[in-house]
């Protein structure tokens, strides 16, 4: 009976998906990659990689007013719970632009 209870628990936990981290790199004035798909829960990390150059990530459909900046070395991130298309932009760049996918 107690190695059946073990089964279940561990097949419950090799279905269950884990969330992960997407890195999204700023270079030369570009979100690399520029759109990301991730799955509900997922965190998205945007790393400043300039070598002198400040940067935010702005979505104007949750912020109306602009983020604060961050510098080269610096990181900003997001978990995204919802599935939808997020567009985003660089406040003091803005064409600067990318776009975060999340699917369940």
């Amino acid at each position: 009976m107690m190695r059946l209870g073990l089964l279940i628990v561990l097949l419950g936990l090799s279905s269950q998906s884990f969330a992960k981290e997407v890195v999204v790199e700023i270079f030369k004035k570009k979100y690399t990659p520029a759109v990301v798909t991730v799955q509900a829960g997922d965190t998205v990390v945007w790393k400043n990689i300039e070598k002198r150059q400040y940067h935010n990530v702005w979505f104007k459909q949750f912020d109306s007013e602009e983020p604060d900046y961050f510098f080269p070395d610096e990181s900003y991130q997001r978990t995204f719970t919802e599935q939808g298309e997020f567009p985003y932009e660089c406040g003091p760049h803005p064409k600067m632009q990318g776009k975060v996918i999340v699917v369940k």
